[in-house]
């Protein structure tokens, strides 16, 4: 059977090989049609996205068809403006002639995606790639496959395989995708598999876009009000269950202020998830799988059994593998807990007596995908900022710059590199041609 999909795969590329030179020769008019008709597809099957999602794990419908819907704006966004991308950019001319920039397609590009928000992982950077006017094979995590077959049935109902088309797949895979000299792949997961794709991209001298994770921290100054940051620390952590690379991971707060904390943690989680004193699991996002379920469990009981402390939560399901928001604090660097990134509903507090305390902390750690600052003083947000390197900041909220269509989303370092949204994704998936031109009198 898996030499039978590497076959296909292969017939698959090397039909992609030959017709990339047909779309990227592509208006933006034809560019376009193709994106308004996978726009009305996902509407189409807007019903049938949500009951393979859920089928997959559980999760409110209303997560999984907010993420179609900021599908479909980012299509919006990206018919409003893909003319005006795809215009020769003149620049200062020279004496004798001209001179300027043509974005032209990088030809064959591979897509992987991952369980944990489908669309966002595969759809929106596919997306971008077709609007830059190249072919496309994307890989959906193993972990989704009823959600693979839909998106199967997507992509074939709108695109000839030769642009667009799904492999279908464990490990091995993705590993034969990677022997192949694609012009770019795109990448979302953990650094780990990351080094691995950069690596195997490095033997056909390939672009690579890295989308991974990392412990993204958040900086609360002293004095600021715990109710309204614990809103939407806690709403994190019930999200997804905290499953997504730019969820809060832990806190640092003014030694002061963690007892207001952890009594607004406390009070926000019961006024979200209990009713009448029962936790409920109606609406609530599974831990994905098993093994992951036990991975979140097993940092909690390896923190707790070094003397880490609960200040709220701390309640599993094992049946529904559901795990109440938890904030820790009396977190040390021998847990482990303190160095892997959570992706789960857990988290924990540190305090501090200054800032710089804090925010050295930061720096003698790998750079993160997001960092959240809570201050309304703007010297302070310049400090922190000035002090810390991350993927991208929201200050007094969360996950707002991963939603804004006009900034660039993506990682530095340790938390990947390229971005895309927008016209971001557009450039990522463009090679800028540098043309001279001169003029014979």
């Amino acid at each position: 059977m898996v030499e039978i999909v590497q076959e296909r795969l292969k017939d698959v590329f090397n039909k992609q090989t030959a017709y990339q030179w047909v779309v990227r020769n592509s208006t933006a008019e034809q560019r376009k049609e193709k994106l308004k008709k996978l726009k009305k597809e996902l509407l189409f099957r807007k019903d049938q996205i949500v009951e393979a999602s859920i089928k997959d794990y559980v999760k409110p419908v209303s997560l999984v068809e907010n993420e179609i819907f900021s599908i479909i704006y980012a299509i919006d966004y990206i018919l409003e403006n893909l003319s005006a991308w795809m215009q020769v950019e003149r620049v200062e001319e020279p004496q004798d002639g001209e001179a300027y920039i043509i974005y032209e397609s990088r030809g064959r590009v591979c897509i992987f995606g991952t369980w944990n928000s489908p669309l966002s992982v595969t759809i929106h950077p596919m997306i971008e790639a077709l609007a830059a006017g190249n072919c496309v094979i994307i890989k959906p995590s193993e972990f989704n496959p009823a959600f693979n077959a839909v998106l199967q049935e997507l992509i074939e109902s709108v695109f000839d395989e030769q642009e667009v088309a799904v492999v279908q797949g464990e490990v091995d895979i993705a590993e034969a995708l990677m022997k192949l000299p694609f012009d770019h792949f795109f990448f979302t997961g953990s650094p780990r598999v990351g080094k691995i794709v950069m690596r195997e991209a490095a033997n056909h001298l390939a672009a690579v876009t890295l989308e991974l994770g990392g412990k993204s921290p958040v900086v609360l100054q002293q004095g600021y009000n715990m109710f309204q940051a614990a809103q939407t620390l806690v709403f994190g952590k019930v999200l997804i269950s905290g499953q997504f690379c730019i969820c809060p991971d832990y806190i640092w707060a003014h030694e002061e202020d963690i007892p207001l904390l952890a009594e607004a943690y406390r009070q926000l989680t019961m006024g979200m998830l209990y009713d009448n004193g029962q936790l409920r699991s109606e609406e609530r996002t599974q831990i994905v799988n098993e093994q992951h379920y036990n991975r979140i469990k097993g940092l909690y009981e390896d923190a707790i059994a070094k003397g880490a402390i609960v200040l709220s939560g701390g309640t599993f399901d094992d049946t529904r593998r559901l795990i109440e928001p938890t904030l820790l604090t009396n977190v040390t660097e021998d847990m482990l807990i303190a160095e892997e990134e959570v992706f789960g509903p857990i988290t924990f507090v540190k305090g501090y007596s200054t800032i710089d305390q804090a925010l050295s902390y930061i720096q003698q750690r790998p750079k993160p995908l997001a960092l959240y600052i809570y201050s309304n003083d703007e010297a302070f947000q310049l400090h922190v900022l000035q002090n810390t390197s991350s993927g991208g900041v929201t200050i007094n909220g969360i996950c707002m710059h991963n939603t804004y269509l006009q900034l660039p989303f993506g990682g530095v370092n340790n938390s990947g590199f390229g971005s895309f949204h927008g016209i971001h994704g557009f450039k990522t998936f463009s090679h800028q041609r540098a043309v001279y031109h001169i003029i014979q009198k």
